[in-house]
């Protein structure tokens, strides 16, 4: 059976967790270890790991842990740590050209380890097992209302609260009073992402154009974009995506105020947003691209969905449970697909 270390996250605003206490005790039950690091940013709290039995240890005390051990966490590690030699579930972020992706690998290449990285972990079909996707959309449509709101103030939007729930969230947007239009594109909206961001924007009185692959399949100029206030992308960059808003568009005659980049991926050769450089976070969540009379804010927080982070734990705990539960056969099934990608990438290096 396996040894599963849930680590402490070292991502600033991250309060996720991809395990919950009621699915630590499906695991002790079937015969797993399970230890839990200490954190208190985390919004599940410690006493309901230790209250079914599981081991609790301190913060980034996994370095130390046994060889065999298999170390869960979410978001990536700090730059600057050890070599990695355990085998780590997490998002990694390093296998679509990202810019720290390379300095990842080589940690994993040193220190003898694998990546099964949360975004590649697949069933037989090619389709992801487990997601954040709906909390994403959710929080960045909601994340891309409140910059709405506070262009009409003129005021910077400032660093970006944690929610106990969807409702709390859901009454703080109503009561923003927006003046501007309100008209929201979705793109990929067939998908998780894009159904989290349409129930938020319905749910606060926008008009919403649903988009997907068919209407881009063409490829761009896509000038219906800046018809509208909103635009919230969910799609996943890849080599295939076409532009959906280029530099020319900042100067265009456009409605369009504020883009929220669920996908959030800056530093790949396959963004659709090619207007912006960086990610942003939750202290400081906008880049403005375009000032003035008429200003043009980007939202690219990468870990939006730690903005309702009870909700999205407890989701996305729930479907990666059954995953987990087959750890004591890592070599095989979504597992062993995850080990091939990262051998592949390893093998760049």
């Amino acid at each position: 059976m396996a040894h599963i270390w849930v680590r402490a996250e070292q991502r600033a605003f991250e309060r996720r967790v991809g395990l919950t206490p009621e699915g630590a005790a499906k695991l002790l039950a079937a015969g797993h270890q399970v230890t839990v690091e200490e954190s208190e940013p985390r919004a599940i709290g410690i006493a309901g790991f230790a209250g079914v039995g599981c081991t609790i240890a301190a913060g980034q005390s996994w370095v130390d842990a046994p060889r065999d051990t298999i170390v869960f966490g979410l978001k990536e590690l700090d730059e600057d740590g050890p070599d990695l030699r355990h085998k780590h579930i997490m998002f990694g972020h390093a296998f679509k050209g990202q810019m720290d992706g390379p300095c990842l690998i080589k940690r994993f290449k040193r220190g003898g380890g694998t990546l099964y990285d949360l975004e590649y972990l697949i069933d037989e079909n090619g389709s992801r097992v487990a997601a954040f996707g709906y909390w994403a959309g959710f929080a960045g449509a909601a994340v891309g209302v409140m910059a709405m709101a506070a262009q009409e103030l003129c005021k910077p939007l400032g660093s970006i609260g944690v929610y106990p729930s969807k409702d709390i969230l859901l009454h703080a947007l109503a009561n923003l009073n927006l003046e501007a239009a309100k008209t929201a594109i979705i793109i990929g909206a067939k998908g998780r992402v894009g159904k989290g961001a349409r129930d938020l924007l319905e749910g606060v009185g926008f008009d919403t154009t649903l988009w997907d692959i068919n209407e881009t399949k063409h490829g761009g100029p896509f000038p219906k974009i800046l018809d509208h206030t909103l635009f919230v992308n969910c799609i996943i960059s890849g080599p295939s995506a076409p532009v959906f808003v280029s530099q020319s568009s900042i100067t265009a005659d456009r409605q369009l105020r504020v883009i929220a980049d669920v996908s959030c991926d800056p530093n790949s050769n396959f963004n659709p947003i090619p207007i912006y450089d960086r990610s942003t976070t939750f202290s400081d969540p906008l880049v403005r691209v375009a000032g003035g009379s008429n200003p043009l804010d980007v939202m690219a927080i990468d870990n939006l969905p730690s903005m309702l982070p009870v909700e999205s734990s407890k989701d996305y705990a729930q479907q990666l449970l059954p995953y987990l539960l087959s750890l004591d056969e890592i070599g095989e099934g979504v597992w062993g697909r995850a080990s091939k990608i990262f051998e592949h990438h390893l093998k760049q290096i």
